[in-house]
């Protein structure tokens, strides 16, 4: 029955296409069958009556595709002489120049980091954006097949001269400051430091499959074991035991590192002591890359592959999900994440770009609330953190942008503008991609391979390092020496942020926000006794705002702050609530709408207006004895505080 099921859906299939097909492969997801017919190439999904995308994309006929799980990109070769990578909307990413010979095959590697040509006489390897790594002339004739070892370290090739041909992946490099290390066989490392050119050679038992430098630590993963490596010493490695061999992901962080297999994820310590393993319902990890899986010292961020507007979030400490077992939600599919490196578990942020290309940051510990999403930016094709400060870069279009203070859009998100650095992106040419941002350098790969470094200013970086540590005399002095816009800018917010009010004050003076300078002073005059209130209105939490006020009994200046913000119906819920200011309200009201020459049509205003005369200065006495009131209370809270008592 299943045979006869399957031979009737070939039939149907192929007689659709009309056109001798070379190749097929499958999508990502089982769901759909990418197919060749001609000089087109198909994409069919299995559902019934589903939209079918089909699109020419060679001047020749296509005689290889491949589709990887990873990045679902595509790979496409044919007659033209040419190879070209997709995305599955059919979009082209990498038009190769044309070579001497039709392109036989392709192959994607299991990652989807590289995948592999085979021509006549040729093999080629490439970058998963499509510019070369290496190019091979072997004696082979046509190479009609090639298949990658499955932890992608080695290719067999199907010659058309009766021979199969292998090859191994070397030559890799890594870099971190000033170390450089390069794979320089299957199982031997180099070690180069650049400042004083000394090299030292790293041997292994069996083949490397994978490694990473960073936070001066190399790690690296061979088939059975896993050595870790410290920049002070590389003679006496860490060395365990692998549970699986085939390692296709290493991420770092400045405590510990992340190691991925095909079965589950692996967190380590840099001593080589296992501390969890995260797992969530449906976890698929052949499919995770570093877009989608990101690591800080105290989380771990993964993007779910069945729905992928989701992302989990786990304590790094445990492997259980953070908070109460919730997850982020976006509007739209993700396709890139990415955690701070620094700072405490409750400010720790998440940056992502979903499929719009909107950049959108959150907090990890108010997941789930979609209202905490802010959008930072838009057409952002790649990002990433400092690793030493909460600092984000991203190529934003042609620009260029570091947020020099992320975290300002939940401070102030008027002076956003005013942190930030902007330069000109389009020498970096079409697709660039940030490949690590360490200390105050950029570094960017363009759409050819080729590396470029970019030096932003150091001064934001001794600024955050200040602020965490409460240095603000220290942080005003730096902000006065560098006489910047957007040092004093970073430094109004992260004061706001860090409740402040005297160092904000000066900050803010400095870039001419005399608005919120007089509000910081209103805030001085009532000394208010929790000073959580002036950093929720800056921020634009209205209700935590009010929340506070009520808690420290100040009902009118949580009225006032409705009234402030013509909030007129909540203003007037408070006076009735708590019976006090209702004619303030009443008074203001009216003010408002002769200013704009309107008639009161609000029910309740018109309900307790009856009967009731304004008197201006009966409601200007009683605003004065709250003021009175209010300052006592602040100096009463002062003097018992210098006495030494609990106020």
């Amino acid at each position: 029955f299943i045979r006869e099921k399957m031979a009737q859906k070939n039939l149907f299939f192929f007689h659709l296409s009309g056109t001798p097909v070379y190749s097929v492969a499958w999508g990502p997801d089982s769901e759909k069958v990418l197919y060749t017919a001609g000089k087109q190439l198909i994409i069919k999904p299995l559902q019934p009556n589903a939209k079918v995308l089909q699109w020419k994309a060679h001047d020749g006929i296509i005689l290889k595709v491949d589709w990887n799980s990873v990045n679902d990109l595509i790979l496409s070769a044919g007659e033209d002489c040419k190879y070209k990578v997709w995305d599955s909307y059919s979009r082209p990413l990498y038009n190769s120049q044309p070579h001497e010979h039709p392109i036989t095959s392709v192959a994607w590697a299991p990652d989807g980091e590289l995948f592999a040509v085979g021509s006549f006489h040729t093999l080629r390897l490439c970058d998963k954006t499509g510019w070369s790594y290496a190019l091979e002339k072997p004696n082979t004739g046509s190479i009609f097949n090639i298949a990658w070892s499955i932890d992608g370290t080695q290719i067999a090739g199907a010659c058309g001269n009766g021979h199969v041909v292998f090859a191994h992946v070397v030559e890799q490099h890594w870099e971190w400051k000033n170390f450089q290390v390069t794979l320089t066989k299957r199982r031997a490392m180099q070690v180069r430091n650049v400042l004083n050119d000394a090299v030292d050679l790293l041997e292994f038992r069996d083949r490397v499959i994978k490694a990473s430098l960073n936070y001066a630590h190399l790690v690296v993963s061979t088939s059975l074991q896993c050595y870790v490596f410290s920049t002070k010493n590389w003679n006496t490695p860490i060395i365990f035991d692998l549970k699986e061999g085939t390692v296709s992901l290493i991420l770092q962080a400045e405590r510990h590192f992340l190691l991925v297999d095909g079965s589950s994820i692996y967190l380590y310590s840099y001593e080589g002591r296992f501390i969890s393993s995260p797992k969530f319902p449906g976890m698929r990890t052949d499919i995770l890359n570093a877009q989608t899986v990101s690591l800080s010292n105290d989380t771990i961020a993964i993007r779910d592959k069945a729905d992928e507007k989701i992302i989990f979030l786990f304590e790094a400490s445990t492997g259980k999900p953070l908070g109460d077992g919730k997850f982020l939600s976006h509007k739209n599919e993700i396709l890139e994440i990415a955690l701070d490196q620094k700072g405490l578990t409750n400010d720790r942020k998440i940056a992502f770009i979903d499929k719009n290309r909107d950049l959108c940051i959150t907090s990890v510990k108010r997941f789930g609330k979609e209202e905490q999403i802010i959008k930072l930016g838009t057409m952002v094709h790649t990002l990433a953190w400092n690793d030493t400060c909460n600092i984000l870069c991203g190529l934003q279009d042609t620009r260029f942008i570091v947020w020099y203070y992320p975290n300002t859009v939940y401070v102030d998100r008027d002076i956003l503008p005013k942190t930030l650095y902007e330069g000109d992106a389009s020498e970096f040419s079409k697709n660039p991609h940030i490949v690590s941002f360490v200390g105050n350098q950029v570094t960017i790969r363009r759409a050819d391979g080729s590396l470029v470094h970019i030096n932003i200013s150091p001064y934001p970086a001794i600024l955050h390092e200040y602020v965490s540590s409460s240095k603000w005399e220290d942080a005003v002095r730096l902000c006065r020496f560098v006489k910047e816009q957007t040092m004093w800018a970073c430094l109004a917010a992260m004061a706001v942020a860090n409740r402040d009010m005297t160092t904000a004050e000066i900050a803010y003076a400095a870039i001419g926000e005399i608005d919120k300078v007089q509000y910081i002073n209103s805030i001085k005059v009532f000394h208010l006794k929790n000073q959580n209130g002036p950093h929720t209105t800056f921020s634009g939490n209205i209700q935590e705002a009010e929340i506070v006020l009520l808690q420290a009994g100040l009902v009118y200046q949580a009225i006032q702050i409705n009234i402030n913000l013509y909030n007129w119906e909540r203003a007037l819920e408070l006076a009735v609530k708590y019976k006090t200011h209702v004619d303030t309200v009443l008074a203001y009201r009216q003010k408002f709408l002769e200013t704009f020459d309107k008639q009161e049509t609000n029910k309740r205003y018109l309900h307790y207006a009856e009967g009731l005369q304004i008197d201006w200065e009966k409601i200007k006495a009683k605003i004065e004895m709250e003021i009175t009131k209010e300052r006592e209370q602040s100096s009463s809270s002062q003097s018992s505080k210098s006495m030494g008592l609990k106020p």
